[in-house]
Formats: C-alpha cells, structure tokens, sequence
C-alpha cells in the first residue's frame, strides 16, 4: 500500500510561471484538482491555449503516477527558458545587445547612479516600451511606477509615448502591424502607467504588501517600477539592523513577485561614497546584502561628457559598458541627437548621511 498522499501543489509543477498564477487564480491549488478535468474545460476555465492545457495535464499525470517530482534534463530547461524569455526594450540597441534584449521577465533588474544621469528617464522608458504591440516584438502590457522620489514627470512621458508612437507607425508594413497601431496611441499609453506615489519606507512597504492584489485584479501588467527604493528608507540612518532587516524582506518580495507572476521588477538606486581610512569609493547605497538582491545591476555613470551604462553583475551577461543618450525622444545610443538635459529630484539635491556605516553620500543621492 502506497498509504496516504500528501497533496502536491501546482506551484510544483514544471510549468512556465505565468500558466501556474493562471492555474492557481482559477481555483486550481493542487494537482488532485486537475485529475478529473479535460483539456477544454480546463482551457476555458483557466484561460489557457488548448496546447498549455494539454501541457499542464500531462504534467499532472507524470506528477501522479511517478509521485515524485517531474523532472528534466539541463538541455529541457535551457530550450523552456529560450522559449519563454522575454525582454523589454531599452531603445538604445547597444545596450538591449549586452542585455540580451532588454530589461528581462521574471527577474529583477537594479538601476544605479548619482543625480542626473538618467535613472528615471530609463524607468520612463520601460514604462512606455513595455506596451509597444506583440507585432512589433514587444510584450503589448501594463505597468505599475512606484514613484519615492516625486522624479515622475507626466509630460516627460508625454514626449517619449509620442515619440514611440511615431517609431511604430514608421515601422508598420502589414496589416497586423497596422491594425495594431489604431489602438496604439499616446492615451493608450498613459492609461496603461499606474502611477502610485510613496512618501516614506511605511507607504512602500504597504503598497507592496497589497500589490499582489491589484496584480491579479489587473493581469495585463508586466512591469513594475520603484524609483528609487534607496530614498524612503534614509529616515533609518541610525537603525542598521531594522533597516537591513526590512531591505532583505522587500527584496525577498520582490524577486518573488517577478518570477510568480513572470513580470520584470526594475528598482532604482543612488550612490554613496566609502570610506576606508584615507581612501574612497563610490558605490550604491544600502550596503552589500542589498547588492545581492537583484540578478542584474546596472550602473549609470559620467565618463567626462559622455554618459555610460555598465552591466557590473549578471548571471548571464558579461561584464560590459555602452555609451548612451538622453535625447528629446527618449533613452537612445550615443550620437543620435543632442543630449537633453534630466531634471534632478529634490530629494536625491537633498544632502544627508549615507544608510552604510562609515561612508556619506554622494551629493545627497
């Protein structure tokens, strides 16, 4: 006698993300909720293609049957990964190169560099490339800008929504492509950027909290936004151990959200200056067990005149650094157009003390 079996959730399934928060908003928790449906009942109830549903329930047998996990060889997860990478767009062809497309799904990717080196005006490009249709190679979805910093301009995404526009409507050649154009438009865009304001570490935390709730009551979102996520926790200067403890269980939260719910996590982040003795470094803030957080950082930074963008951690990308832009349309490679000019914040002009022991921070970011 096999004796009695413990319910094996569907979370344990070799599936792609996004089938399993399907799965599990249509009722869906365990694999014994499966055993008695077909393919069809289970597409229309779950919203899944007919060939993820037969997936899904093969999926379930091999899991009943053998009663031990499903497993795979290296080569089946790499070509399942391959097939469900998604990317977002940058606009700047060299860096979506290094980056092996973009900003990737189901991973968090931080953004690091001092006051006006264009942190929020990549954010605000995401924001906007993240909607670009499925016809032009892009993911067609939602986003949710988490914005500490009050660095949001709503004309400045006017602009790189306009232009965006125009880039597609240039590059439409069939009649998919045009058709997808008619719903394409600078409203469309801006009623798709939900915009949640933040004034300190409290409201973060709480919108984070209830985030999972407006994810599921608005699936079409792929991208969530923080900027910056290093700002509403500097009231916790002299509280190292409560503001470590509260840092590692947001980006516990966060890394988590990104791959349950196969969306792209991109959070923002200032610099410090380090101290050892007589030397220096400028480093990001919030210390190294931050640092490890996200899959990728990602440092803006000046070289003289020009502004450079370094991959300086990845699991699969190399170490790497791309000149870029910030033009009137946007972020863009270098030597497009002549660089504009980014507002900075008052909160990163803002001086103070830097959140890691023995450093300062650099120019108040």
């Amino acid at each position: 006698s096999r004796g009695v079996r413990m319910q094996r959730p569907v979370s344990s399934l070799s599936l792609s993300p996004s089938v399993k928060v399907k799965l599990v908003g249509a009722g869906f928790q365990f694999t014994s909720d499966l055993l008695h449906v077909d393919a069809q009942q289970l597409s229309k109830e779950a919203g899944l293609t007919q060939p993820e549903a037969q997936e899904v329930l093969q999926g379930v047998r091999r899991a009943e049957e053998g009663g031990a996990p499903c497993s795979c060889t290296a080569l089946e997860l790499l070509q399942k990964e391959e097939e469900e990478l998604r990317t977002i767009v940058t606009f700047s062809s060299q860096l979506d190169a290094a980056l092996g497309g973009g900003a990737p799904v189901g991973r968090m990717t931080e953004v690091c560099g001092v006051p006006g080196v264009g942190k929020t005006q990549l954010c605000l490009q995401l924001a906007v490339d993240v909607q670009v249709p499925h016809c032009f190679g892009g993911l067609g979805a939602q986003v949710v800008y988490v914005d500490t910093e009050g660095g949001f301009r709503l004309q400045r995404l006017l602009d790189l929504a306009a232009a965006a526009v125009n880039h597609c409507s240039l590059l439409a050649e069939d009649q998919e492509q045009r058709v997808a154009m008619e719903t394409f438009t600078v409203e469309t865009i801006l009623s798709n950027v939900f915009v949640v304001r933040c004034h300190d570490y409290l409201e973060l935390l709480a919108e984070l909290h209830l985030m999972p709730g407006f994810l599921s009551a608005h699936p079409g979102v792929r991208l969530l936004v923080v900027d910056s996520v290093a700002s509403p926790f500097r009231p916790l200067l002299d509280e190292l151990s409560q503001r470590t403890r509260l840092l590692s269980g947001l980006a516990q939260q966060l890394v988590a959200m990104a791959a349950s719910r196969d969306m792209a996590v991109v959070v923002t982040n200032q610099m410090t200056t380090r101290v050892w003795g007589t030397h220096s470094e400028v480093v990001p803030a919030l210390g190294d067990t931050w640092g490890h957080a996200a899959a990728i950082r990602l440092r803006l930074q000046w070289e003289g005149p020009r502004r450079l963008a370094t991959i300086v951690k990845s699991p699969c990308h190399r170490v790497s650094a791309v000149g870029y832009q910030i033009t009137s349309e946007g972020f863009r490679d270098a030597g497009q157009s002549a660089d504009w000019s980014e507002p900075v914040s008052q909160s990163e002009m803002s001086s103070g003390s830097d959140p890691d022991p023995g450093s300062s921070w650099v120019t108040g970011s």
